[in-house]
């Protein structure tokens, strides 16, 4: 029975008297106006600006009226400013219902996940980009902070002031530290966008970005333009300020103006803090407008990073034939859920997720960050469609650029969506969390369900899966023809299962020449380490991977079904899988239609094997360099990375050497998200590409834990010429296999018993 996806609507009673998100955006901003211009008043009404010796007012030598415009124009931007980011959280409520509810069992992960935002782990991934970062995001917050603290001071009376003494000179020497930290990283920024020009930032710098940078740039010199007038103007007045000292940076700046007239030196100063108050308020003007917001969101989605569903499980859907629901997938802002849709608002435009994507770094149509930008293009220019029907204009789009209806399909094209591979690596580099793939994904379901709009050879797979159970095409009674010469034993779907595991072989394995090996290898392995396991063979049937990830759910669900019927109602418990992409489904996916299991893939059962010593590998040798490529929805989908590479360094004489992308870094080969099944005419193939990569390591051997990678890396070495004398691709069973009987050989020639050392290794 199909998981229920509805939600419980909350009685009108509760939903009246909570505060929605938007409203405590408005009252947060309202709050924070009000202190700002009361913090203003106070002090006038009470006389609290008393003297000191060492004490910093905070309109030192400027006119009245300046307090005035400060305390008036301050708060109405701050006010303004909420009500442009309720506008946005509005947007937000568009959106479909979400699971994303904090519990005692997940708050600890999501403050986790939270720190890691605010602290910048995320983007320190990329040590240059991240520090830059850091010495911006911390140095503002330091500065903010400062501010606040003068502030406060501001307004107590004088006999609870503290900005003096010691107290003071740490303040000052913090502040300083903090400027400089912070317009060194605006500096850095700059250099880096404009001059060096990183690819991924290339393709995609605005106006937009110059402006913020300008503005922050302002905000931090003209900072320290004020303090250096100000000390200056101090000194030639003839107060002492050798605590000013502290102030490492504008102290040595206020002697280089040393000797000017007090009048000089006070218009001076005057003229630079007018400055930096219009670069705060030009920063608090772009603030809700720009990407510059994501200093709210970016945390917040962070925080928002745990789902009520697995890494590798897609959404669940109701069963199609007997739901209700007249579309399907995502064609309007509205079919995305609402964290889909705070995504769009968190996105740095860094372009991480652009660099990692294999098919945009082949040439194709993809950009997974034209799919987040050119998202929020339409939810901001449709944002009538909001409750409450305020618009949030698209800030930032290109002029050319028109949205006439509220469509994804508006900005996004068709070739973009099938041009991904289900890869994940954009999900995994991104910082801040934002969910691409899902994306795609929903729109995909839209276009394959409801436009029937998809490549016409994946409508051959489609037809192969509903016809003959697989997407090969094949007879399903040859489904168990690998295990004819071998000891496996084949059962009857309607028998009790009385067996350890269910090893399910999967389509590839069943009907593949090449994963034919992988699965004879494999049933001698477990026969070897004595496993108790048996096989459907012609009443296994496709798990449906394929058609989901190309957005036929409908396919799928008419796969997935039977399957689960029959495996309930025979009680397996277990399974054994060599294939990544029926891992992820039978683990990740069934249990959304009632089928639970525990699922290993076969290098984990390999991996322990192993290590407990029912597979004995003392013998296994090869000597040869290996190289491991990750396959990504074991890798990224699954978090599987190490139990395949210690199979492969269980072999004695081999040298492992790694792909300079590998682990969660790792490039796909291509096949996934279903293009197993259509053909790459635009670009270079991404099997090719990793093929290379694969070579330039020097390998003699590639290792694959996954029958579609196995497939496309032998097919890219091939095709650069290799022959398997010469590099040889294969699965990490056929691998070790291969070194156990060669371990074997070479004792039986030594006349050495099987299991004893010779002398001397």
């Amino acid at each position: 029975m199909l998981m229920d996806t509805t939600q419980a609507t909350p009685d009108s009673t509760t939903s009246t008297r909570r505060l929605k998100p938007y409203q405590i955006s408005i009252a947060f901003g309202v709050g924070i106006g009000v202190f700002t211009m009361v913090s203003g008043i106070i002090p006038q009404i009470t006389g609290w600006e008393g003297e000191s010796k060492i004490h910093r007012k905070v309109f030192e030598g400027l006119p009245g009226y300046f307090k005035l415009a400060f305390y008036t124009i301050i708060p109405m931007l701050l006010i303004w400013g909420s009500l442009r980011f309720a506008y946005r959280i509005r947007n937000w409520e568009r959106g479909a219902p979400d699971k994303r509810k904090t519990t005692r069992k997940n708050v600890k992960q999501r403050l986790a996940d939270y720190r890691a935002g605010v602290y910048m782990r995320t983007l320190l991934r990329d040590s240059a980009a991240g520090l830059m970062h850091s010495m911006m995001y911390f140095g503002f917050l330091i500065l903010l902070g400062v501010t606040t603290v003068l502030e406060i001071d501001h307004q107590m009376p004088p006999a609870l002031k503290f900005l003096h003494g010691d107290v003071y000179r740490g303040y000052a020497a913090v502040g300083d530290f903090a400027g400089l930290m912070f317009t060194g990283g605006v500096l850095w920024a700059i250099v880096r966008r404009y001059v060096q020009r990183p690819y991924r930032i290339r393709i995609k710098s605005k106006p937009e970005h110059a402006i913020i940078l300008g503005v922050l740039l302002a905000l931090g010199v003209s900072g320290f333009g004020a303090e250096m007038f100000r000390i200056a103007q101090g000194q030639a007045a003839g107060v002492n300020l050798d605590h000013e000292k502290w102030s490492f940076v504008g102290y040595p700046l206020a002697q280089l103006v040393n000797g000017a007239s007090p009048d000089v030196l006070t218009t001076w100063h005057q003229a630079w803090w007018l400055g930096h108050v219009a670069a705060f308020i030009a920063f608090l003007v772009i603030l809700p407008v720009t990407m510059l917001r994501h200093i709210f969101t970016s945390p917040l989605n962070m925080y928002l990073k745990d789902r009520d569903r697995p890494k590798g499980a897609m959404k669940a859907m109701p069963n199609l034939t007997e739901t209700s629901l007249e579309t399907f997938g995502a064609h309007v802002v509205e079919d995305f859920t609402w964290k889909q849709l705070l995504d769009l608002d968190a996105c740095t435009m860094c372009g991480r997720c652009t660099s990692v994507c294999p098919a945009h770094a082949t040439g194709k149509p993809l950009d997974p960050r034209e799919i987040v930008l050119k998202s929020g293009e339409v939810m901001a220019a449709t944002a009538a469609h909001a409750p409450g029907g305020k618009v949030s204009p698209p800030i930032g789009v290109d002029s050319e650029i028109t949205i006439s209806a509220n469509s994804l399909f508006e900005r996004i094209t068709t070739e973009e969506i099938w041009s991904c591979t289900s890869c994940k690596a954009c999900d995994e580099i991104c910082p801040v969390n934002i969910e691409i793939l899902d994306k795609i994904l929903d729109m995909r379901r839209y276009l394959a369900l409801m436009e029937s709009d998809f490549p016409a050879e994946l409508g051959n797979a489609y037809r192969a899966m509903e016809n003959q159970g697989n997407p090969w095409g094949m007879n399903q009674g040859e489904r168990g023809d690998w295990a004819k010469d071998l000891d496996v034993q084949v059962l009857d779907p309607g028998a009790a299962f009385n067996h350890e595991y269910l090893y399910w072989v999967g389509c590839a394995g069943s009907f593949d020449d090449k994963n034919k090996k992988v699965t004879q290898s494999m049933a001698k392995l477990l026969k070897r380490a004595g496993v108790d396991v048996a096989i459907l063979g012609p009443s296994e049937m496709c798990t449906g991977d394929s058609a989901r990830r190309s957005g036929n759910e409908y396919l799928f669900q008419m796969l997935a079904m039977p399957n689960i019927e029959m495996l309930n109602g025979m009680g397996v418990r277990k399974i054994i899988t060599q294939c990544p992409h029926c891992f992820n489904t039978l683990a990740n996916e069934y249990p959304q239609l009632g089928g639970m299991y525990e699922v290993i893939h076969h290098s984990q059962l390999l991996e322990h094997l192993i290590d407990s010593g029912k597979l004995d590998v003392s013998n296994a040798t090869l000597e040869e360099r290996i190289t491991y490529h990750d396959s990504c929805y074991l890798g990224r989908h699954n978090d599987v990375y190490l139990a395949p590479r210690n199979v492969v360094s269980s072999i004695k004489g081999v040298d492992v050497v790694e792909m300079p992308r590998n682990g969660t870094k790792g490039m796909c080969c291509g096949a996934g998200g279903a293009r197993m099944w259509m053909e790459e005419t635009i670009g270079t193939k991404v099997n090719d590409e990793r093929a290379a990569e694969a070579i330039s390591t020097g390998a003699s051997r590639v290792a694959t834990a996954c029958p579609f990678c196995y497939i496309m890396l032998d097919d890219g070495v091939k095709g650069a010429g290799k022959e398997e004398h010469e590099v040889k691709v294969a699965d990490i069973a056929i691998h070790l296999l291969d070194a156990l009987e060669n371990g074997e050989r070479m004792l039986a020639e030594r006349g050495a018993p099987l299991g004893v050392p010779v002398a001397g290794e």
